[in-house]
């Protein structure tokens, strides 16, 4: 249903205060944003400054979503940095023209304006906000392959501006899927980013999926994408181990599904061990990084991590 406004636009402000929106459907010239410029990157409470700036058009596939919530995540630190890449610079040099970052890769909001080809959401619904971001019309994607080993593939709100960290984030409709009921605001707006991530690192590289009675050990068991990865292998019926730092967090992790739990202080000297190489299937072997969660490196290559 489209709104018929015209009598009242005229006396309606450019600008609407945080937690004061317009009428539904109807989008301000100017927003509230925090961002990044590059003359500030350095540390995150330094380099974000909230800013008022134009509130971004939308092309046919793309929506407008008044922010309710935002998770934080860790990409937003190094666009606060500028390293390992300057993602102000990156966009730049690929055409965009904003000398500015608006960043943020989860949210939770309201669909206030759809572009002309929009079909899958409506002005008005209650969404969460996924963190894939590609080109419509690449070849990979059209062809029914993961999109997120797609060549156009960026990852919205780091790699692409107008993110979470907006009072309306610019995405594809895509990204927008229906908001939990059962789920607060800020609930909802927290857990896309680490779901996708844990997802696919747990069912994303055959044969190495989990399955039913599988028993997994889960790092940070009580972090973000810890807590997601272990509801995700009790789903699946299987039996997630969680490692944890701290005895206050064994009780989370028991309420989220893991059958066991392991804290790092009962292994003090763990920290202080070499790199061990143990098997991993089918002759493979990988490393075990320490114990601060540091990605391994195959030993060979064509090892599975």
């Amino acid at each position: 249903m489209s709104l018929d406004l015209s009598g009242e636009r005229s006396a309606l402000p450019d600008l609407f205060a945080l937690g004061e929106p317009p009428p539904l459907g109807v989008v301000p010239k100017r927003m509230h944003a925090f961002c990044v410029r590059q003359g500030r990157f350095g540390a995150p409470a330094k380099a974000w400054q909230r800013e008022v700036i134009p509130t971004p058009t939308i092309g046919p596939k793309e929506v407008l979503v008044y922010v309710m919530a935002t998770g934080i995540n860790f990409n937003n630190v190094w666009a606060s940095l500028g390293y390992p890449v300057d993602v102000i610079a990156d966009r730049q040099n690929k055409g965009e023209p904003e000398d500015f970052h608006a960043g943020g890769s989860d949210c939770s909001g309201i669909v206030w304006a759809i572009g002309e080809e929009v079909s899958e959401v409506a002005v008005g619904d209650e969404v969460v906000v996924h963190s894939g971001w590609w080109e419509p019309n690449d070849p990979w994607v059209r062809s029914g392959n993961d999109p997120m080993l797609a060549p156009s593939t960026r990852i919205w709100g780091y790699q692409t501006n107008y993110g979470s960290y907006c009072q309306f984030a610019r995405a594809q409709s895509h990204q927008c899927q229906p908001k939990p009921k059962h789920l607060t605001w800020e609930a909802a707006g927290c857990y896309m980013l680490c779901g996708s991530t844990a997802y696919p690192m747990l069912m994303g590289w055959s044969p190495n999926t989990e399955t039913k009675d599988d028993v997994v050990l889960i790092w940070c068991g009580a972090g973000r994408l810890g807590s997601i990865a272990i509801q995700i292998v009790a789903a699946y019926g299987g039996k997630p181990i969680a490692v944890i730092s701290d005895e206050d967090k064994r009780q989370f992790c028991l309420d989220k599904g893991a059958v066991g739990v392991i804290s790092r202080k009962a292994f003090p000297d763990a920290r202080h061990q070499e790199p061990r190489v143990g098997p991993l299937g089918q002759g493979r072997a990988c490393i075990w990084q320490g114990d601060l969660g540091l990605p391994g490196r195959a030993k060979e290559s064509g090892d599975r991590l």
